[in-house]
């Protein structure tokens, strides 16, 4: 495993040129929306849905190279078309610049416009795991886009566990993997012990009502603002922001006031859909090219444990890319929302990955 510093010169230079010629999302066309419907999906507990809906949006001709790219928790495609990813990503001459890739974004099950509790069976919802929601999105593109084989995937957060399991899971489908903002070791210590706190204290607001609320319940929003701030942000970041307690209550005074527009039932399922995560004992079966890419403020994969270092000596061809932690990082929320900081190290891993299936 090779460990890359950002802080090299050739690196720094590169990020810094990017930094000061931004694109805009116009640079790249336009996103293109489509659905697929999964005839009698079968879930991991054994339930079936006679059909399960895959929203989908592409960027991009379809004739170019294949590129997966997966949301976070709680988001959705339309969450990887910001400024800060796509605009850094998506435009001519960027890394996956969408005149040469055909850019797939799905909706994870339980997320956008594919299916999910709220769409009407609430907490009868069939309850999926990471392993459902990558078994959905292989279907999506094997059966509903007929692709064959993939450029690249890349995944931010849970996209980023998600793009360990692609890899793991179905070795050969692709030839490079930039699993993000994650680790593919069990999904445990303070990142799970915040989610699971966060799924308690929804639960045990009288409002919630075992999912058949007719009003979301208040805690909703008070436990998302408490688990962003607390996992999400970066230290230095906020240090900037909030130095003093005036500019600090301003800041959760803002946060708190807020619209949010989640569903209790679907943000339950959501951060539930972790817990079993694990693909450690798989990594010796990876053959795609892998660039990790997280950030060294990263709250919910602290570098400091050492785990992601131990884990990638398994893996027979990766490195890990570490941004070092600056007010200009977001702590866990770098990789989603300032991707310059990180696309000369992917360009070069799209340019030397050998391309095999294509």
């Amino acid at each position: 495993m090779k460990l890359v510093k950002a802080a090299t010169a050739l690196a720094f230079v590169s990020a810094l040129a990017l930094a000061v010629t931004p694109l805009r999302a116009a640079d790249y066309p336009a996103p293109q929306q489509g659905e697929w419907i999964a005839k009698d999906f079968k879930f991991h507990t054994g339930e079936v849905m006679k059909e399960l809906k895959l929203h989908y949006t592409t960027v991009g001709d379809p004739k170019g190279k294949p590129v997966l790219v997966l949301h976070g928790t709680g988001g959705s495609a339309q969450s990887m078309l910001g400024a800060g990813f796509a605009g850094a990503l998506f435009g001519p001459g960027q890394p996956l610049d969408a005149t040469k890739y055909y850019i797939i974004i799905p909706d994870a099950i339980g997320a956008g416009h594919s299916s999910k509790p709220s769409d009407g069976l609430r907490a009868k919802f069939p309850h999926y795991n990471y392993d459902d929601m990558v078994t959905a999105q292989y279907l999506l593109l094997k059966d509903g886009l007929g692709i064959k084989h993939l450029r690249l995937v890349i995944g931010n957060s849970m996209g980023g566990m998600h793009t360990w399991m692609w890899a793991t899971k179905y070795p050969n489908y692709m030839d490079a993997a930039a699993p993000m903002a994650s680790q593919p070791t069990p999904m445990a210590s303070r990142n799970w012990m915040m989610r699971r706190m966060l799924i308690e204290t929804i639960k045990a607001d009288p409002a919630y009502k075992n999912g058949d609320y007719t009003e979301q319940p208040p805690m909703l929003k008070i436990a998302n603002v408490f688990f962003g701030i607390g996992t999400n942000g970066g230290t230095l970041r906020y240090q900037a922001l909030a130095p003093t307690n005036a500019k600090a209550e301003e800041f959760v005074n803002k946060a708190l006031a807020a619209p949010m527009k989640a569903d209790a039932n679907d943000f339950l399922y959501q951060w539930g859909s972790s817990q079993d995560f694990d693909v450690s004992k798989d990594l010796d079966k990876i053959e795609a090219q892998v660039l990790v890419i997280n950030s060294a403020d990263d709250e919910r994969n602290p570098a400091e444990t050492g785990i992601l270092d131990q884990a990638m000596k398994r893996v027979k061809n990766g490195k890990v890319y570490l941004i070092p932690a600056s007010t200009e990082t977001r702590g866990h929320g770098t990789t989603g929302s300032t991707a310059k900081l990180y696309a000369a190290p992917l360009a070069d891993l799209l340019n030397t990955a050998p391309q095999r299936g294509m």
